[in-house]
Formats: structure tokens, C-alpha cells, sequence
């Protein structure tokens, strides 16, 4: 068990002997060895002993507060990273603005090209969905980031990429549950739903990662710098939003994994998971993020949160040796 989900309402989180312990009314929910956990997200309302915060912090281990709905509240996180050369450089390589363009492009250009190879992948197995169209517009989409000399000018590009590409993501659903157009803030229908829990969970690990390697979380290259935005862990993220959570929710719902009745409308807040399907959700998840799977990154298979690890020393090194950022692609 990489991550600890805690989702059980009124339930909490102690330390007893070499193991984690959750336990509720006095009773032994669960019992983990503590050698098996990397990281641990609590949800709502669940207790955590000075035991097992003393436990978290001398060994590492990250721990994140949400939300039911999956708003991060805060993180609980071991002393800072003593890399502050890296940190140094990041704030330098923030004021030089053909820096900045140069990796924001380099992103940008990933994250189109990824939503392509979906598009690309789904055809091969249902030519009877007819997605050229869609296909050649993103590969325009790419050919325009290189004239563009701004990174407003960049997200513009990227913002019409987006809107082409989510066109055709919803033609790939063929169960009972559809998508039309992505929302946000309220959610309004199941896929949206997924889709946005799903962008927050791997942020929030990428925030981590981030932090554990030393960067400075708040200031990013593409998305800039506002106040409390984790705006290079949003920068970083950016390459793996179609190849994680766009798969992923197409698997849940193509293969009735969740279906309908496992989502419920909280009225003006939105449509969100129900608690018991939660935990159906995270098994999932926790399978597909350890899966290794092939990329233009490495010759080896690596599961993706390897990957985020090997991205995040990736952008190190071009930070602080001007190497040359390549950014994670799916193989066609």
C-alpha cells in the first residue's frame, strides 16, 4: 500500500507498536504495517494522534488534509528540503522571461500532443468513431505555439486545444454516462466530477514530490505566480492530466466501475462521488498510478509516479545546469 486513503467519518489515525492504526468507537478498522506506507490523504473529519504525527514526520511521510469533495485544506510536511541552491535558481530563472516561454511552450506542446495520442488510441480500437477532424485541429494547435512569443499568447493556444479536444473526449463514453463540455466549480454531472477529483489528487502529489526535491511550490514558469497557487506543481502536472486522469475516468465509466447512483448532487456545491464509491475509486486509482507503462522519457517501463519523480529532477536539471526540459509523452 503506497497511499493511505482515510475516508471514514468520525474514525482515527494512531500509532501502536511498528504499525499505523485506524480505529473508530473503539474498534480496529485497519492495521498497516508502517514500512508500507509513502503517503497518507486524509478526508473530512478524521483524528490524527501525536503519535502518529511524530511517526509521519520523522519518516517522511507526507500527509495531506481535504475536503470530502477533495479540496486540499492543508499538508503536514517533514522539514523543508535543504536544496536552496535549486530554490535560488528557480527565482532567478523566473525573471528571465525567454526561460520562462521556452518551458512553458515545452509544456504546452506536451499537453496537446497527449491529448492527441488519446484521441489517437481510442481510434485505433473504435473506427467507427470518427475522430480526424479533432486530430488535425490539435496537430495545428501545435504547429501554432511555435510562433507564439508570449505566454498569453501560449494559453490562448492552449486554451482552443483544450476545447477541441474535450469535444471529441466526450464521443469516447459508451455507457449510460456521458460528457459534454468540462466544468468547473460547481461540477454538474459525473464525469466532470471525476475528472476534477481526479486533477486534484495527482497535483496534490505532485506538490509533494515538488517540495521533497526542494523547489519552491508557489512559484511556476507557465502559470505564474498568485497568492496561495502551487503554480510549478500546476506547471509540472500539466503533462499528466490526459494520460492519468482522462484514461482513467474513461476506464471507471466505459467499464461500469462507477456508474450513476454512485454520485450524489449537494445542490449549489455540485455533483460529487458518494463515500462508499470513494473507496472503489482509490483502489482503482492506486492500481493504475503503480502500473508501468511506456513514455519517450526512458526505454524502461516506469509506473507514474515514478515518472513524476523523474520529471520533477528532469526540470532540476534544467534549472540549475541549463539542460534541455524533456517533457513526458505518450507513445502513440
Amino acid at each position: 500500500m503506497a497511499t493511505l486513503y482515510l475516508t471514514e467519518q468520525g474514525s482515527k489515525l494512531g500509532k501502536t507498536s511498528r504499525r499505523l492504526v485506524v480505529e473508530k468507537d473503539k474498534k480496529l478498522l485497519l492495521e498497516i504495517p508502517e514500512f508500507k506506507v509513502e503517503r497518507v490523504l486524509i478526508f473530512g473529519n478524521v483524528q490524527i494522534t501525536t503519535q502518529a504525527i511524530v511517526f509521519l514526520l520523522v519518516n517522511g511521510i507526507e500527509t495531506s488534509f481535504l475536503s470530502m469533495q477533495g479540496r486540499l485544506k492543508g499538508r503536514l510536511s517533514p522539514i523543508e528540503s535543504k536544496n536552496v541552491l535549486l530554490r535560488i535558481k528557480q527565482y532567478e530563472k523566473y525573471h528571465d522571461a525567454n526561460f520562462r516561454l521556452g518551458i512553458a511552450r515545452l509544456i504546452i506542446g506536451a499537453k496537446v500532443s497527449n491529448s492527441r495520442t488519446i484521441l489517437l488510441r481510442y481510434a485505433r480500437n473504435h473506427p467507427e468513431i470518427d475522430l480526424e477532424e479533432s486530430k488535425k485541429r490539435l496537430d495545428d494547435c501545435t504547429k501554432n505555439l511555435e510562433s507564439k512569443e508570449t505566454i498569453k499568447s501560449l494559453m490562448g493556444v492552449e486554451g482552443i486545444a483544450a476545447s477541441i479536444y474535450f469535444r471529441a473526449y466526450g464521443k469516447l463514453f459508451r455507457r449510460e454516462l456521458k460528457f459534454e463540455k468540462r466544468q468547473r466549480r460547481p461540477v454538474r454531472d459525473p464525469v466532470n466530477a471525476l475528472l476534477s477529483f481526479g486533477y486534484v489528487l495527482i497535483t496534490n502529489e505532485m506538490l509533494s514530490v515538488a517540495c521533497a526535491i526542494g523547489f519552491e511550490p508557489y512559484i511556476g514558469y507557465l502559470h505564474g505566480v498568485d497568492y496561495g497557487r502551487p503554480s510549478l506543481a500546476l506547471d509540472m502536472v500539466e503533462e499528466f492530466r490526459q494520460p492519468i486522469v482522462d484514461r482513467f475516468t474513461l476506464y471507471l465509466i466505459n467499464n461500469q466501475i462507477l456508474k450513476e447512483d454512485d454520485f450524489e448532487d449537494k445542490g449549489d456545491e455540485g455533483i460529487f462521488l458518494k463515500d462508499e464509491a470513494k473507496k472503489s475509486y482509490f483502489v482503482q486509482f492506486e492500481k493504475y498510478m503503480n502500473r508501468e507503462i511506456e513514455s519517450s522519457v526512458t526505454a524502461e517501463k516506469k509506473s507514474f509516479r515514478k515518472l513524476f519523480r523523474l520529471q520533477s529532477h528532469k526540470l532540476m536539471d534544467t534549472i540549475l545546469k541549463d539542460e534541455p526540459y524533456k517533457p513526458f509523452l505518450l507513445r502513440n
